[in-house]
Parts: structure tokens; sequence; C-alpha cells
């Protein structure tokens, strides 16, 4: 079995997979089960001056027989106690000293009152702390929360106020509700975070009832925006932990967070970039035990890999992820169907029709059994067809070999400039004159 052991900044963890700071890590008795499940980190439910939640809090977002694809939460910070959540912290730490259990903090925006909180958790023995600059709902509107992550300056100089008291690792957590999350982690990085979190909960309303005009969830015919998580965030999670990983500025270890499911979810996160990785919804889904499926999905794909540690895969993908404009022009794929599995739904004929380049034919074979065929030197490889498909494998994408040269925009665009003697950053009407 690989080692599946990883250390965040300083934080050693038995294995990548965390809780992150929400309702499974709110008291001690559910981050020492979670640690008894297999769990090789916690970050415990943000911590600040307690609040008051609302009753109605929660919403699921189902898609057919899927449920719970999308998550939506108004639910604030602890509403316990500041002392006893510290005496839970100690205890678990205590009981459970080779497992990362890391603090997420939240106070208003002044340096003695992130001196104080830091100072209260640390005692408690605590591996880091994680500063919640992400939370986009009600703290927001008491300066806190997304209201700072959303500003660079901000990010930066609370970032520091917190490392002149801290002792322990400091993991800044971003919110994803930004034009550009990498200003941001550029912010917490000069501010000297020692490691960054992302993505925080996206700003969301749920729905609406249809019968009662009520949002959904509504608090007494009234509802908030609020964070949305969940496996349909992935994909915007995967792409901000990429950017941040990419950027020459963000140098600093990632905790990837954001629609984390599965054990496969977690090594694309750590190929794009991420140490560890921090999981919620699937957890209030499933349970504390999805993490088994986890740890042993982890072990069986490194083994079939031949890796020995899972750290090795840490970042392997982020030289993949490249800009638009440095992918080859002349790549080309085409679409072929396989017409002996091939169900004859239509579905590909259909979508390439009406919405793609109208290169799927019908036709009929000499018994009379009608088929499908891609006409392709009109196939522009989209993979719609191949989406769309019910069946897996039927249709499949071909590479097609080129005779010309790999070309990207960039290299277009400078080869252009050089013939008419125009700079680099013309435009293409500037470029397109004689």
């Amino acid at each position: 079995m690989a080692d599946l052991s990883v250390n965040l900044a300083g934080i050693a963890s038995p294995n990548p997979f965390w809780l992150a700071s929400a309702p499974p890590t709110n008291t001690g008795y559910q981050v020492q089960r979670a640690f008894e499940a297999g769990w090789g980190g916690a970050v415990w439910k943000t911590l600040g001056n307690p609040i008051i939640n609302t009753a109605s809090r929660f919403a699921g977002l189902h898609i057919g027989t899927q449920r719970v694809a999308g998550f939506n939460n108004i639910e604030l910070i602890s509403d316990r106690p500041l002392e006893v959540n510290l005496k839970e912290i100690y205890e678990t730490k205590r009981r459970f000293p080779n497992h990362a259990l890391v603090v997420s903090i939240m106070v208003e925006p002044k340096r003695e009152a992130w001196h104080e909180i830091v100072k209260r958790v640390e005692a408690t023995g605590a591996d880091g702390l994680e500063l919640n600059f992400g939370c986009p709902h009600g703290m927001a509107e008491r300066g806190m929360g997304s209201a700072s992550g959303q500003v660079p300056a901000l990010v930066e100089v609370q970032t520091g106020w917190v490392k002149e008291a801290a002792r322990t690792p400091v993991i800044v957590k971003l919110t994803p509700n930004i034009t550009d999350i990498t200003a941001t982690a550029v912010a917490a990085v000069q501010g000297g975070a020692d490691a960054i979190s992302l993505i925080n909960t996206i700003n969301s309303l749920m729905g609406v009832d249809l019968d009662t005009w009520n949002t959904i969830p509504h608090v007494a015919g009234k509802g908030a925006h609020g964070g949305y998580c969940g496996p349909a965030v992935k994909p915007i999670a995967l792409s901000m932990v990429a950017e941040c990983a990419r950027h020459p500025e963000v140098n600093v270890p990632i905790s990837g967070i954001g629609g984390i499911a599965a054990w496969r979810d977690a090594a694309e996160f750590m190929l794009m970039g991420a140490t560890a990785v921090q999981v919620c919804t699937a957890a209030m889904h499933h349970g504390f035990r999805i993490v088994e499926d986890m740890i042993d999905g982890l072990n069986n794909y490194l083994d079939e890999k031949g890796i020995s540690r899972v750290s090795e895969l840490v970042g392997q993908s982020v030289g993949k992820y490249a800009n638009w404009g440095d992918l080859d022009l002349n790549y080309r794929i085409v679409a072929r169907i396989d017409t002996e599995t091939c169900i004859s739904c239509n579905k590909c004929h259909i979508a390439c029709e009406d919405t793609s380049h109208q290169c799927i034919e019908r036709h009929v074979d000499a018994n009379g059994k009608p088929y499908l065929k891609v006409r392709e030197e009109d196939c522009v490889g989209c993979n719609l067809c191949a989406i769309v498909c019910p069946v897996d494998g039927v249709i499949s994408m071909a590479e097609m070999p080129s005779e010309a040269p790999p070309m990207t925009w960039n290299e277009r665009q400078r080869a252009l400039a050089i013939l008419t003697k125009q700079p680099e950053g013309s435009s293409a009407k500037e470029v397109a004159k004689p």
C-alpha cells in the first residue's frame, strides 16, 4: 500500500482527507467520530463571537435521481460559546495527537481581535489556524468573511495581523465570489500565509417554491442568498485551484475544497496542485464512513500507477493547464460511432443536427437496419455527441494525423506581426491591413 501521509505547511496528517470547517466539525464529539472513522484531519467549525442561526438553513439541488447534486446553506459560524469549543478542541487533540486539527477563525477586522483569538486557540494545542475570508452570507454584512476576502488589501493586512501573533501555520481560506481569485491568493501570501485553502462557498439562491412563492430555504416567508457547494461546484473549484497552483507568486501549499465526494475527485485536485483536500457536502450526505472508500480507492489507484507516496501526485497536471492562446489549433479529433453497440436512440444525431455541425448522417444497411455514421471531413471534434450518448463507449473521439505542424493562436499572432511588421499587441484589424 502507498504512503498516504501528507504535510501541509508543517501540519502532518495520516492521509490527505480532511473534513472542512462546516456543520460536520461543529463539536468535539463529531470530530472525534470522524477521526475514528479514518479522516486524516479536520478544520473545526469557524470560531468567533457566537451568533444565532436560523431554524431553516439548508437546501439541496436534486437532478433526476441524483440527490444533493448541489447544496445551499445560510448557516453562520459556531453558535456555541467560545470557551466550550476551546475545551473540546483541547480534548480532541489530546486524544488524537497524530491527526491534523486546524481551527477556523473569523473576527471583525481589528488587530487586537485577531491577536486575542489566535492566542486562545493556539493554547488548545491545535495544529494550525484557517482564516475564514470566504463566508458569503450573514457575516459579510458585518464586515467579515467574503466582505474582507473580496478585497486583496484587507486579506493581506489581516493575514499579517494573525502572523504577528501566531506560532502555528496559518492557512487563508479564499472566497470564489471574486473576479480573479489569484489576486487574493497573492495578497494572502504577501501577508505571510503559510498555505491557502479554496474554495469557500459560492453566492447562490437555491430556488423558489412555485406554490408559495417563498425562497428555498425560507425563514418565516423570507429568504437570503446563501453559500453553494457540493458536486456541482467541483469544476469551478478545480479551475480556481489550478489557477493558484500555476501562479508564480502563489508559492505556498494548497488545501483543495469544493465538490470532493470520492477518491477520484481528491486525486484530480492533488494533480492540479492541492497537497490535501477538504470534504463537507459528501460527508453530510453519506456520513463519515465514506472516507473508507476514499482511502481504499486512492490506495488502489496509486498501486496501479506504481506510485509509492501520495505526495508524488501533487501538481503533476499543473503544467498541462494552459491559456487558450497556447493550445494547438492544428490538433484534430473526430467522432466515430460503434454501430454494433449503438442503440439507435438518435441523441447524437439530434444534438449534432440542431446544435452543432450537422455531420452525423442517418443511413440504412442492406438489411434495412438504420445506423448512424459521422462524416469525418466535416466533424470539428467538439465532443458533444459523445457527451449526450447514453451508452459509454459507443462514441469515441479518434485523433487524426495532421500535415501541419503545431500552431497556437499566440504563435500565429507573432508570425503575423513579423510578416506585417506590426507590433505583437496589434489588433486583428491592424494586422490585416496591407
